[in-house]
């Protein structure tokens, strides 16, 4: 997949077939997007290009920014790309003077003078330009100006429920990170460096890495206890995660920790991803060390039921 960061690096395509968005999350329904366009340009010997914003626009109009959460990261959302198969992302710098372009000024000028776009793909519910009033009605009708054809693609149902990257964010803050992802097609995620921790898992038979969360504004599901997949120098382990404030040792904070089954590597430092699989049980404050350990066993016994039943 090519990045282009300034849309006037793009070289155009013969037949472009493009989506607009933010894409959080690249879900289910985002996917039958991706497959609808690669199918299209296929048909056409096109190119499929995707078109999104950085930063998110609701970190730019939104009142009190630091309140928002979103389920993927732009360097997760560039892999899950590169991963579906799409052919060009370009990335525009959303600020408040762009908010205030007109969607069919933004069609012509970016769409349709720097892309060339021939096909426009959009989901059920989109809308675009200053005060989201570009919708599927206005864009048939500008796609008829400008000489590229437009098609809509149905929701992606669930269990007769529409996925939607807000249905995602909200079964995460509830713990539901096996509803959660369902909606998304693969596994929620949180990526991160390894930190020292305080060590106290070490002290009763659990060692932890804990993780730095990078990005400011990643949604973290709710605290608790989730089987687990991780990622380290490109092998797979499996183990048992944290998310809390670890009440029983008194640290303050938030924090997410995974202990890796059968690992003893020092791995301070490393960039690793945690893949969260289903969740175990809320967190808990224990009388007592003995306590938490007793408890620790319990989980790691459960843990392993789940990965058995998925290998």
């Amino acid at each position: 997949m090519k990045i282009y960061k300034d849309i006037e690096d793009f070289p155009g395509s013969d037949f472009a077939v493009v989506t607009v968005g933010t894409f959080d999350g690249l879900h289910l329904g985002h996917q039958k997007i991706i497959s609808r366009m690669k199918a299209i340009a296929a048909e056409h010997g096109g190119d499929t290009v995707l078109v999104t914003f950085d930063p998110h626009p609701r970190l730019v109009l939104n009142n009190n920014p630091t309140e928002l959460r979103f389920i993927s990261s732009q360097q997760r959302k560039m892999q899950l790309l590169e991963q579906f198969g799409i052919d060009n992302m370009i990335v525009i710098p959303f600020t408040i003077e762009f908010s205030k372009t007109p969607s069919e000024q933004f069609i012509k000028e970016y769409l349709v003078d720097k892309i060339h776009v021939k096909k426009l793909i959009v989901g059920y519910d989109h809308h675009f330009g200053r005060n989201r009033e570009g919708n599927y009605k206005q864009l048939e009708e500008t796609g008829k100006k400008y000489g590229f054809k437009v098609e809509e693609i149905d929701a992606q149902y669930l269990d007769d429920v529409a996925v939607s990257s807000t249905k995602i964010r909200n079964a995460l803050m509830e713990g539901n990170v096996k509803l959660a992802n369902q909606m998304l097609g693969y596994e929620y995620s949180i990526a991160g460096k390894v930190i020292e921790g305080n060590k106290i898992g070490r002290k009763i038979g659990f060692p932890t890495a804990n993780i730095d969360v990078h990005d400011k504004f990643k949604l973290v599901a709710a605290g608790g206890v989730y089987a687990c997949k991780v990622g380290v120098d490109d092998k797979i382990f499996y183990g048992m995660g944290n998310i809390g404030w670890r009440p029983t040792v008194g640290i303050n904070g938030l924090v997410t920790e995974v202990h890796i089954f059968n690992f003893d590597a020092d791995i301070y430092g490393k960039e690793i991803i945690i893949y969260f699989i289903d969740r175990i049980r809320d967190e808990k404050r224990f009388a007592n060390l003995d306590g938490l350990k007793i408890q620790l066993e319990k989980d790691k016994i459960a843990t392993q039921k789940i990965v058995n039943e998925i290998l």
